[in-house]
């Protein structure tokens, strides 16, 4: 009875995390065309979040990251990491950077849950008032 009990509190523990973390699988939208785009991956690895395509939708005009420089030229838009390094601090996470694959560019960015299943994810150069805001939903 006390293991059970135990293994239950753990569970709704974890589950509880889980409901205030990034961690999981998210669906972007496209900004332009308002059409389901991507799901990411957001996983923990040595303290830190990152972010990587795992499936295209219907809105990704193309699977291959034909503008991309360096290892991802030309190679397939699932399985990219486009988030690094995102740090926890102040209910948000900051600290990192985000790739978009459309523009060939990496930007500072901060993620933040607005609701459980809401993350809102800002990209930007310099300071956070210049840049672009994102909405991705959770993958349920």
């Amino acid at each position: 009875m006390k293991k059970t009990t135990l293994s239950l509190f753990f569970a709704f523990s974890f589950l509880q995390f889980m409901a205030q973390s990034p961690i999981g699988i998210w669906k972007t939208i496209d900004d332009e065309t308002q059409k389901e785009k991507s799901h990411i991956q957001i996983y923990e690895e040595g303290g830190k979040l990152y972010g990587k395509i795992i499936k295209l939708l219907g809105g990704a005009k193309n699977n291959i990251c034909e503008i991309c420089e360096g290892k991802y030229k030309n190679k397939s838009l699932e399985g990219l990491v486009i988030l690094k390094n995102m740090s926890s601090k102040n209910n948000a996470f900051e600290g990192g950077t985000i790739f978009d694959p459309k523009s060939n560019k990496e930007y500072k960015c901060n993620l933040q849950l607005e609701a459980k299943n809401k993350l809102k994810v800002r990209g930007f150069i310099g300071f956070s008032l210049i840049g672009r805001t994102q909405y991705w939903y959770r993958v349920e």
